[in-house]
């Protein structure tokens, strides 16, 4: 069945980006205003980030969002077929940043990332120009066929891929010698009690805690990063340095500055990040006071 299912997205990969584009943009359409799916999680996610704009402004961002997300699901599709050169092309950003702590502190970094569009070309593109092991956590998808295709995709120049429920226990045998560890680390956790919180938008969230316990454990340089697009098929990359001494902050600060980063990069791009998952679907409790994040880190 998988051959089957390869072979099929395969030829449709053969599409010209251009056409692709224009398949996109229809099924933008039915996506958005037929089907209207996960619509009314979008605008109310929209509400609360963004209560200051008008309804009519927030269902623009709306309807750019579906595009850049239809547009990321169509662009993965024809990472298939496309050509090694045509994904460099299609990814630019300055890595210099990472060259310099790997090369000259000798130090591994971890890098916190975001759940923006389009996460596929830009992770090819930026593998394909590390010269070290570049290690992804990533979140398993349901469907045992997508989970085998996307697995080959993002495998293509030689990730190495570690499943989300995996990684506690098998993280140690890969996070060895020299390596960049890449996390999407806005991920909403499964247990707010044990959770970061702190506002987000002006709204108490729960973060998880895991990468920056994960960085302060092995000691990595933090990176933060974001990535957009530059234009249709078009993305790249920026690059922050967080910490090159995690151990130095104090608890919870390093997930702080993660936040503020996060808010900071969808404030600029706002329909650039992924709006359709549940980002406040936790409840702050009293209970939670010691899990919140001081402020004064900020």
């Amino acid at each position: 069945m998988y051959q089957i299912v390869y072979g099929l997205f395969y030829l449709l990969s053969l599409i010209p980006m251009r056409v692709m584009h224009g398949i996109s943009s229809f099924v933008t359409w039915v996506v958005c205003d037929i089907i209207g799916y996960r619509k009314e999680v979008v605008m109310k996610n929209l509400a609360i980030a963004f209560p200051e704009k008008s309804e009519a402004e927030r269902k623009i961002i709306a309807r750019e969002f579906y595009r850049n997300f239809c547009d990321s699901m169509l662009e993965s599709i024809k990472l298939l077929s496309m050509s090694d050169r045509e994904i460099a092309s299609r990814f630019t950003g300055d890595i210099s940043l990472l060259y310099d702590i790997m090369d000259r502190t000798g130090r591994n970094i971890q890098l916190h990332a975001l759940h923006n569009f389009n996460w596929e070309i830009v992770h090819l593109g930026l593998v394909q120009r590390f010269k070290y092991p570049f290690v992804g956590v990533y979140g398993p998808i349901k469907n045992k066929l997508f989970e085998r295709l996307f697995k080959h995709i993002r495998n293509r120049f030689g990730t190495i891929l570690i499943p989300a429920p995996e990684f506690r226990n098998n993280s140690k045998k890969y996070l060895v010698d020299r390596y960049l560890l890449a996390l999407v680390a806005d991920q909403s956790p499964a247990v707010p009690a044990t959770a970061w919180w702190t506002d987000f938008f002006g709204r108490p969230t729960a973060f998880v805690t895991g990468p920056e316990k994960g960085a302060r454990s092995m000691d990595t340089t933090v990176i933060f990063g974001t990535f957009f697009k530059v234009r249709r098929g078009y993305y790249s990359f920026e690059f922050h340095l967080a910490t090159e001494d995690p151990r130095s902050l104090k608890e919870g600060e390093l997930t702080l500055k993660y936040v503020r980063y996060v808010e900071e990069c969808i404030r600029k791009r706002p329909d650039n990040y992924l709006w359709s998952h549940r980002r406040w679907k936790h409840v702050y409790k009293p209970e939670y006071e010691e899990r919140w994040l001081d402020r004064s880190g900020d």
